[in-house]
């Protein structure tokens, strides 16, 4: 076969950007006639352990994946869209002289680009060059499904998502075997800063070969067999699942060596996810009164209009209430930033309450453990619904929770919610751990995510 290149223009979020890294990964895995260039967006709003992760990636990373920075610029963003237009110079720039590096006859021919779910425009810049693209979807079929859906009844039918949320009606979506309530909305699509470019984005995909999802058939099946154009190809599970926690966080991976298997409910609620001071005390008195194990990511919200991820706490005891790291010495930890692939990974973790984002979703699931929905922004209103009404894996705390709303969900709906996690002998828990086997299997020879990758590698070295 011969040589070919690709070039991925993820966004540099750490939850996009180490799935698309691993999906690189695997298709040099695969195809070893390919090579990969994975363009960085360099702006100052990129978080600095996106930065971290990418010199991570550098040291450790072969000759046929590369890292490039994009060229700085700071000058005139307006919006997230404008900030996507103004890097197109950049990519064209940048790919224009990986390919004139290689203009011999036996270089890499240029193959495709791949981009990110958010970063359609980048499509023109792969038509510059004639190669087709690929999006790289971060979210699930279902949701891909339900972004059609809306991108369609919003253009041939004026509907307003604002209007929708504020009523008790239902969406008959494409792929889902239930009808969506209103109140699981997703958060983004009810913002006026962010439903236009979502709209934008969701209308240009038609304009790519296909999509690459990160999901699996056996997951999925109903939503995957909806979409039709543009094709999918659900490669997933795609994850980073070789941390194992221990050079840097020996005193919580010891903690989970003492508890007895599948004893320890996990609350962590994702990069962004935090509490106001009423509501952790909530979750205090519930996870006092559940009586179980817990090992709890406590982080310290940003202060007010500040666009910064929450932080850890210098004293944990600051927001909880009195006494109770004393009186839960003995069956719970508080902590703060969490390793959490190495604790999901822990044979004491029995429950995870989360923040349901889709990364998340799929790694609870790859280790068999069952989920309590407590979705907080983005798309995670509708991965709450997908989790515990369409596919019965999960259980709900509050699955229409937002994190600007000022709600409190109370003591008594919490602890409802652990309970029914932590029950031992419950179907739910018992599905979680038959689709476990299903993910693992899914990427093995003949399994069915290894067939899809197979059929985007021919796809995209016609």
């Amino acid at each position: 076969m011969k040589k070919a290149q690709l070039v991925f223009v993820p966004a540099p979020a750490m939850g996009h950007l180490v799935s698309a890294v691993e999906t690189a990964k695997l298709l040099l895995s695969r195809c070893h006639s390919l090579s990969i260039s994975v363009l960085i967006l360099n702006h100052s709003i990129v978080p600095s352990k996106v930065h971290s992760y990418v010199e991570s990636q550098i040291a450790s990373s072969s000759n046929r994946l590369r890292f490039i920075y994009l060229r700085k610029d700071e000058t005139g963003i307006s919006s997230f869209s404008s900030l996507i237009e103004k890097q197109k110079p950049h990519v064209k720039e940048t790919v224009m002289k990986i390919t004139e590096s290689g203009s011999s006859v036996e270089s890499p021919r240029l193959v495709g680009f791949i981009v990110d779910m958010f970063f359609t425009a980048m499509i023109d810049v792969a038509n510059e060059f004639g190669v087709p693209s690929y999006i790289f979807y971060t979210s699930g079929a279902a949701f891909l499904n339900f972004m059609l859906h809306v991108q369609k009844i919003h253009d041939e039918e004026n509907f307003n998502p604002i209007e929708f949320n504020a009523s008790d009606g239902e969406l008959q979506v494409p792929g889902l075997v239930n009808a969506f309530p209103a109140k699981a909305m997703p958060t983004e699509i009810l913002s006026k800063e962010w439903f236009p470019p979502l709209l934008e984005n969701t209308r240009r995909y038609g304009e790519a070969k296909g999509v690459i999802v990160n999901t699996f058939f056996e997951l999925e099946s109903h939503a995957i067999e909806s979409l039709k154009n543009p094709p999918i190809y659900p490669v997933g599970p795609i994850l980073d699942v070789r941390s194992d926690g221990r050079n840097t966080n020996q005193e919580i991976m010891q903690w989970l060596d003492d508890q007895p298997p599948s004893s320890v409910v996990f609350l962590c609620f994702g990069s962004s996810g935090s509490f106001s001071k009423d509501q952790v005390k909530e979750i205090a008195c519930a996870l006092e009164n559940s009586g179980h194990r817990f090992l709890w990511s406590l982080r310290r919200p940003p202060a007010p209009g500040f666009l910064e991820s929450p932080s850890d706490y210098e004293d944990l005891q600051e927001d909880l209430p009195e006494g109770f790291l004393e009186r839960t010495s003995g069956i719970g930890k508080v902590i703060g930033w969490a390793p959490q692939v190495a604790v999901l990974a822990h044979p004491a973790t029995g429950g995870f309450v989360s923040h349901s984002g889709w990364n998340s979703i799929l790694e609870s699931i790859w280790f068999g453990v069952p989920v309590a929905t407590w979705p907080m922004y983005a798309e995670q209103q509708f991965n709450a619904f997908q989790m515990v009404i369409e596919l019965g894996l999960a259980v709900e705390i509050k699955m229409d929770y937002r994190n600007d709303s000022g709600e409190i969900v109370k003591c008594d709906q919490i602890e409802r919610g652990i309970r029914c996690l932590m029950k031992h002998d419950s179907d739910r828990r018992k599905k979680v751990k038959e689709m476990s086997e299903k993910s693992r299997r899914a990427l093995m020879e003949g399994g069915s995510s290894y067939c899809w990758l197979d059929n985007l590698i021919k796809d995209m070295m016609k």
